[in-house]
């Protein structure tokens, strides 16, 4: 039996492939609210999760110029989507997974 994958409200793919993990947002029972951001896996080291940098810029207003930065955020990996290092992918904002994770990989834009 195929598990048909749940429209989960963006404008993002669906997996090819499917998992019986309960946070993923298409298979599972997870829902995604809140905040779409773009980024590249860093990391993808631990189990079902990956390290997610975003780099931005930040104004020096004594200066009149902009430094480079970096955010690192955690993200929940579906298996059926199964995101690995140097990938750029979209993560959605859902409710808190664990002390770090609050958020759900959606699409792998690339890689």
């Amino acid at each position: 039996m195929v598990k048909k994958a749940k429209d989960i409200g963006y404008d993002v793919k669906q997996p090819e492939k499917e998992c019986d993990d309960i946070y993923c947002p298409f298979h599972g029972k997870l829902s995604v609210r809140g905040k779409i951001l773009e980024g590249k896996v860093a990391s993808s080291k631990m189990q079902r999760t990956v390290i997610v940098e975003r780099g931005y810029l930040h104004r020096i207003p004594k200066y009149e110029r902009y430094e480079k930065r970096h955010s690192r955020i955690a993200a929940h990996n579906p298996e059926c989507i199964n995101a690995k290092k140097g990938d750029r992918v979209k993560i959605a904002e859902c409710r808190p997974l664990s002390k770090t994770k609050h958020f759900v990989v959606i699409e792998k834009v690339s890689g």
